[in-house]
């Protein structure tokens, strides 16, 4: 009987910690440099991926390091375009133009389960 009863605990916290998940913010913070084509692809591919995946749910700060360098030198970027998921924690840090959008799902936990499988398998 204890077992089922720790077992339904346990349920339940994945079950809450699940929803948690799917209703967290987003605070990301996309340094780039200058309005080069790279970082406008950038700025383009990760508001995309914010707008179908994180629609309403996401606070997206972009800074351009040419203008802002004290920021930059912060956070330690060391290479532009660079996206900082800031919240929820793990900090995570994303280096290209976002144009890997099943490496940046994964890396903002984004993916569930069988993604992530499809994701290991290359397909």
């Amino acid at each position: 009987m204890k077992r089922n009863a720790a077992l339904l605990a346990d349920a339940q916290t994945i079950e809450a910690a699940a929803a948690a998940h799917a209703t967290a913010r987003y605070v990301l913070r996309l340094f780039i440099t200058g309005s080069t084509p790279r970082s406008a692809r950038a700025i383009s591919n990760i508001v995309k991926i914010c707008e179908e995946h994180l629609e309403g749910r996401y606070e997206l700060e972009v800074v351009d390091i040419s203008q802002h360098p004290t920021l930059a030198e912060g956070e330690q970027i060391i290479a532009a375009p660079t996206l900082v998921k800031k919240l929820p924690l793990p900090l995570r840090r994303f280096i290209g133009d976002m144009s890997q959008t099943e490496r940046i799902l994964l890396g903002l936990d984004l993916l569930d389960a069988a993604g992530k499988a499809a994701s290991a398998r290359g397909g």
